[in-house]
């Protein structure tokens, strides 16, 4: 596979390698671009829960940005867990300070599979305004949008225009996602350019999706990295999540991992075939 699109992905490490930097680095991998990061915080975690957590400090991310930035440049970001406000400042003003035009696909990672915040409101204060108005993609799931709307989304009805209300508060692109609700039928909307866009599919019956979010982030952020428009990069980074979904390998006792790794096997079987 051809190596196109420098990411650079600003997030946490989960150990068990699901979700997290990990499933970052492997999506952006499976889906020919190069990975680049800048670790936030460390986590020890596997499919059933995270038992500690180890804070990197904020100077630390910002000289790990700046270094990667400066000698292998970047066609992309992406971010994760940013998990105070002086994390979420530091991030904001070394990208403005080296990379203010490049596109950025933020995961406002604020509410645990639990259901526990992970952020402070402090955090969330400086997450509205300061990363999301730098943001080209938000991508929350329902909860995330609920907690920065500050009211609920009921339903499928209400996602549109909680997906509009987004966009006109950060003034980018969002691609609500609508795994949350209940029903066999689910929706994403994506808002782009003030036009909503409404993408569905069938529930897949699994409890293997650890690190969805994280997962389609990054393939959308190296759609555009690769130079594909956003429409486009949105919907290849689905398709690439959903099949990671249905071939998952069944690892854990918990919510496990999806396959990040499924275009690089069907590339191996085409190249033998062609061999």
């Amino acid at each position: 596979m051809q190596v196109s699109g420098r990411v650079l992905i600003i997030a946490g490490s989960d150990s068990g390698g699901g979700a997290g930097i990990q499933a970052d680095i492997k999506a952006v991998s499976g889906l020919g671009g190069y990975a680049m990061t800048a670790l936030t915080a460390l986590t020890a975690q596997n499919t059933q829960g995270v038992t500690a957590i180890h804070a990197v400090p904020a100077d630390f991310i910002r000289e790990q940005i700046r270094v990667v930035v400066d000698d292998l440049g970047v066609d992309a970001i992406k971010t994760g867990m940013l998990h105070d406000a002086a994390v979420i400042d530091a991030v904001v003003d070394t990208l403005d300070a080296c990379a203010r035009d490049v596109p950025l696909v933020v995961d406002p990672v604020m509410i645990a599979q639990s259901g526990a915040n992970l952020l402070e409101r402090s955090a969330i204060v400086a997450l509205r305004e300061r990363l999301l108005p730098r943001a080209t993609l938000l991508t929350p799931n329902l909860p995330e949008a609920e907690a920065l709307l500050d009211r609920t989304v009921s339903g499928a009805a209400a996602m549109e225009e909680a997906a509009m209300a987004l966009s006109d508060m950060t003034g980018g692109s969002i691609l609500l996602k609508g795994g949350h609700l209940p029903g066999e039928d689910l929706l994403d909307v994506l808002v782009h350019e003030g036009i909503a866009h409404s993408f569905h599919h069938q529930r897949i019956a699994t409890r293997h999706t650890h690190g969805t979010g994280c997962t389609l982030a990054s393939a959308i952020a190296t759609g555009l990295a690769q130079g594909l428009t956003l429409d486009a990069a949105v919907a290849r980074g689905r398709r690439y999540l959903l099949t990671a979904i249905r071939t998952a390998p069944g690892l854990g006792g918990g919510d496990g991992p999806v396959n990040h790794a499924h275009t690089l096997a069907r590339e191996a079987v085409e190249r033998g075939a062609a061999d």
